[in-house]
Parts: structure tokens; sequence; C-alpha cells
């Protein structure tokens, strides 16, 4: 049965770059429309996926669709409609000696598909940005979030039909394991494969796949507060980076901070106390917060709590005598996410930056940001932890590969 599924896809595929972009642009915005015009439905559904999970689970949140979440959707859809389109674009043009002429452009992959976990909004993401880059993809998400995938799927479908076209160019697999590992092993039906979720679910995807995949790693991300970091921008960089939504991969998990600035520890941290943010402090770390931090919500830091995505209320503390010593302790832990520095030093700005080995590197700016509509990439397929094709927010340009077009006039070589 998927792999009929994903015959079809692969079929539809081929359609894909006839299509104008007058069109493409045509469906996504009627589609935006759809979202915000079909809300209850797409919450309803929701609340069904919702009633199975219970609310302290750290990933209640990423489930959870709103109307605010619909209409920022919606808009991302408006905003990837508006975008220039990869696909055609002549990466390098060259005339060779004997006259041939070489031109390299942009073409889709054909068929990509998505494997997630409890996050219904990937759904509106994937299908935008693979159907503006004239991708065909196959979305497998998790059962916790099934009932909303199949009422997104269904909408999308509605408006492709709507519009005269094969609605087999997005599909929704079933939510089992069975179908995460078929389509791991679709060689010749499935030509990229993206994980995108926990740990555990990526290094499973890395171990098992049999067909080319990018990998969106987990978020372990840290912010440095350097000796020379300004008190108020940390104070608010470490509060949003934070608290803004604990449950997403750009969150902030530790905290590094100059031995000599721990008399300004508690200022930097004392806004989290509202947000009942525990604190794994290392020894100094929790002797500068210990009477000036809530009890209830300081902890004593173990060697489990550094290099940890926490997805909660939760972070660690680390004290640095140096800030080589911060790059080496984020060196060490880091999952090459987001890093962020706060200083006021340029010298060591740019060097945090030249030396820290990460997708996006931060210097007084909240990790919040990494995010592809943040970025102005419209909506974002996830965030490449790796060094291959690409890196940081995947977007428009990174759902297309390139070929090369060769023209002569009868040359053949020697």
């Amino acid at each position: 049965m998927i792999e009929n599924t994903l015959e079809l896809l692969k079929n539809a595929s081929y359609s894909l770059p006839m299509l104008e972009e007058k069109q493409i642009n045509d469906v996504l915005l009627t589609l935006a429309d759809a979202i915000e015009s079909n809300a209850a439905a797409l919450l309803e559904a929701n609340a069904r996926d919702l009633a199975r999970m219970d609310s302290s689970n750290p990933v209640y949140d990423r489930l959870m669709l709103t109307d605010e979440r619909l209409k920022g959707i919606a808009s991302d859809m408006r905003h990837v409609a508006e975008l220039d389109n990869p696909v055609g674009k002549v990466i390098d043009e060259r005339t060779r000696p004997n006259g041939m002429k070489l031109t390299r452009v942009r073409v889709p992959f054909g068929v990509i598909g998505v494997i997630y976990e409890a996050r219904p909004n990937v759904s509106f993401d994937v299908f935008s940005l693979c159907f503006k880059s004239r991708n065909a993809c196959a979305l497998k998400g998790g059962s916790d979030a099934y009932d909303s995938n199949k009422a997104i799927v269904d909408l999308i479908h509605s408006v492709l039909e709507q519009k005269g076209i094969d609605p087999h160019v997005v599909e929704l697999l079933p939510a089992g394991h069975e179908a995460a590992t078929e389509l791991m092993k679709a060689v010749g039906l499935v030509d990229l494969l993206i994980p995108r979720g926990s740990a555990r679910l990526i290094k499973s995807v890395r171990e098992q796949a049999q067909v080319p995949c990018i990998e969106t790693g987990a978020g372990v991300c840290h912010t440095y507060f350097d000796k020379e970091g300004d008190l108020k921008k940390g104070a608010d960089i470490i509060f949003n980076s934070k608290t803004r939504r604990v449950s997403v991969c750009n969150a902030l998990d530790s905290l590094v901070i100059h031995k000599d600035r721990l008399g300004d520890l508690p200022e930097l941290c004392i806004r989290m106390a509202a947000k009942n943010v525990v604190i794994e402090a290392d020894e100094q770390a929790y002797a500068a917060l210990q009477g000036k931090y809530p009890a209830e919500l300081l902890e004593h830091a173990t060697a489990e709590s550094f290099g940890k995505e926490f997805l909660a209320y939760r972070m660690s503390i680390k004290t640095v005598d140096s800030f080589e010593d911060a790059l080496m302790h984020i060196r060490r832990y880091t999952s090459h996410h987001s890093e962020c520095i706060v200083t006021e030093n340029a010298g060591h700005g740019q060097l945090f930056q030249q030396l820290t080995d990460a997708a996006c590197v931060y210097v007084n700016v909240s990790t919040a940001f990494t995010d592809g509509a943040q970025f102005g990439l419209g909506a974002e397929i996830g965030i490449s932890t790796q060094k291959m094709h690409a890196r940081g927010p995947m977007a428009l340009e990174e759902m297309t590969t390139y070929k090369w077009l060769i023209n002569g006039d009868g040359q053949t070589r020697q």
C-alpha cells in the first residue's frame, strides 16, 4: 500500500516542473485563505490529538494549534508565494574552447520525504516549500498528530483539486513505524529524506535510511555571557531565548558565564523565576544564586546537566575562567545548531563566530531567531546541523539541486 502511494507521488512529481509560476503562487495564496476560513475544522482535529496527550508533556506545545498560530502559518505561506523561485536559476555558465556551451541550473529534487513528530505546522511548511520548488512531498508525521495532519492534507488536496492539479503531489503516509521504515528504504521513489524531531528519531533515520538524507539535529543551544557582556542585553537575551517557547529546538539550554560576572548572575536570571524555570547550576553559579533565586527552582548541576536539550522550563549554568574556556565548553557540548555570545568586545564576538562550529552563531542576539521565516526565507523545512548541501534553516533554495545543460553543434571527443 505504501509503495503504491509512493509510486503515485513519483508519477505526480513529473507534472510539477510544467506548472507556471502563476499557478504555483495561486495555489499557495488560495490555501493560505483556506487555512483561515477552515480554522475551526483544523482546530477541532487538533483538539482530538491534544486530548490524547498529557498537557505536561514537553511536546504538547509543539502539537498545539491555535487561531494565532494558524494565522501565522497562513502568513508564512503567503510569504513563500511572494518569494523568487530558485528553480531554473542559472548558477554557472561557460563556453569551452571547442564551442560547447555549459549551463548549470537549479532543479527540483523530485520527491522529498519528511519524517517528523508532533508538529502539525510542519505539514503546511513542507508542502508550501516543496510545491513552490516543484517537488512532490511524502509526509510521515507521528501518531500523536495524525488527526491534525489528516485534516491539513485533506484541505491541501481540496485546494489542489479545485485548481486542477494532481493531488498526489502531496501524500500523508500512515502514522506507524512500518511507513517510516518503507520510506527510508524507498530507493528510486524518494529522492531526498529529511528527519525532523528528537535526537532519537534523527539517529534512527541516519542509521537506517537507504535514500539520501539531510540531518536536522537536536538543538543544544548555549549563550555565553562574556566578561565584557552588557547586563541588560544579557538579561533580555537569556530570558527570551529560554522562555519564548521552551519546546522548540532554538531554545536556550545552557548559560555559560565568565567567573568575573557571577555577581550579575542573579539579575541575569531573576526574570525566569516568574516562568518557574528550574536552574541546574554548577557550584560557583549555585553559590551566586543561593538566596537570590527561589530555592525550589535551584538545583546542583550534574554531569548530565550539560549537552542536554531540555525542551522544558529548565536550563543549566556553567562557570568558566576565560573566553577560551567558554569556547572549549561549548565545543564539547554543542549540537552544532545555534550558539550565542553576549559581549561588548568586538574582537571576542568576531572570534566566537569564527571558532564556533554551529549552523547559526549569534553575537548579542537571541537564538530564538533561528527560523526560516525570521531569516526572511518564508517557511522552513527544518534546521540542518550537517555540513553537506544545506546548513541552518532550509527553505526554497535548499529544496533544489542542480544539473548541467550542455549545448553544441556536433562536437565529438578525441
